[in-house]
């Protein structure tokens, strides 16, 4: 199945990939770091940035903020107690229109995860082409439905999900009438080790569902989205900063600028070298056939009217002449002129019965 992901860009299994640099909330609140991010993304060759739509309201009850009082895992990356880093680091209403128009100027496609009914309201009305659905929305079924009656395409991130819950959201989705969906293979673990990360689901999803397959990464690195591309993976999606070292959650696991380059560079590259699976021969090696190839040459003096015998022929380059397969219509013929050893044996050396 082919979808139109934006008036540009029509995705499908083994595409030329869609790279989403995924910013989230790595702006950390400031909007000339976000700009810069945008801007660097841009430089790497990524097609779209995205960011995440949430608020205190929307994504955090009391109870969760009262659980997770103070981080204490990483007190380099975080500060405060995690109501005051929600508080800071989400996008407001004004500042999600700043970025959309920034993105406009700048000709890349913007794009955000809403967490709620309200922020779904908020990307219609700026004009996203597509929206996306995070991991842990998966069995949100209000939302999905919500979602999916804006007849955009529905980019489903599956991290947590077994296939079966995988199955109910794709037929939530489709329940609505949407069947613009895009399924991304996801591990929910920041980072996960490479045993976790099953990059072969991605063929078990081609095989499962009709829909375009693509990879939400949170690996370490470049490699695993790399290998995604090899699978077929039509969409990219890689967290992204400008600084790896800025405080924040999610900087410590983005790719840098090189990194995402390499991301880039190579997804196109391996996408160009998959080729189909029709055995070919182009016409450069046809070419090279001539070159590489083995004819028969005489292994010593022969003179006109001699009988060729196995022991006065061997093979080597270039394919010019007769080649190994035809041995067996020379043997027994007799040359009607002189041939010096080392050279290649011709139709005009023979003569014909």
């Amino acid at each position: 199945m082919k979808i139109d992901l934006t008036k540009k860009k029509e995705i499908f299994n083994y595409c030329s990939p869609y790279i989403i640099a995924e910013i989230g909330a790595n702006h950390n609140g400031d909007m000339d770091l976000a700009k810069k991010m945008i801007d660097s993304a841009i430089e790497c060759g990524c097609d779209a940035v995205k960011f995440q739509s949430w608020n205190k309201k929307s994504l955090i009850s009391k109870t969760g903020f009262k659980q997770n009082i103070v981080f204490t895992d990483s007190k380099k990356k975080h500060f405060g107690s995690l109501e005051e880093m929600v508080d800071k680091y989400y996008l407001r209403k004004e500042q999600h229109y700043e970025l959309r128009d920034y993105c406009i100027s700048r000709g890349v496609d913007f794009s955000s995860t809403p967490f709620s009914q309200e922020e779904v309201d908020l990307l219609n009305e700026l004009g996203v082409d597509f929206f996306k659905v995070a991991s842990m929305d998966i069995n949100n079924y209000p939302l999905l439905k919500y979602l999916a009656q804006f007849d955009k395409p529905i980019l489903l991130s599956t991290g947590m999900a077994n296939l079966g819950e995988i199955e109910k959201a794709v037929k939530i989705i489709e329940g609505e009438g949407n069947s613009k969906i895009i399924i991304l293979h996801c591990v929910a673990i920041y980072p996960p080790e490479n045993k976790d990360l099953n990059l072969r689901n991605i063929t078990m999803l081609q095989n499962t569902f009709k829909y375009p397959i693509g990879f939400s990464d949170h690996s370490i690195g470049f490699t695993a989205p790399l290998a995604s591309i090899a699978l077929g993976a039509c969409i990219i999606e890689k967290h992204f900063t400008t600084d790896k070292n800025l405080p924040g959650w999610d900087h410590e696991i983005s790719v840098n600028p090189e990194e995402m380059k390499i991301i880039v560079d190579g997804s196109k590259h391996i996408n160009q070298s998959l080729g189909n699976l029709k055995r070919t021969v182009s016409k450069a090696e046809e070419e090279m056939k001539k070159k590489f190839r083995r004819s028969v040459i005489v292994n010593k003096n022969l003179k006109a009217g001699d009988i060729i015998k196995k022991d006065d022929i061997s093979l080597k380059r270039p394919g010019t002449g007769f080649s190994p397969d035809e041995i067996k219509f020379i043997l027994g013929k007799k040359l009607k002129k002189d041939i010096e050893a080392d050279c290649l044996l011709t139709k005009d050396d023979i003569k014909q019965d």
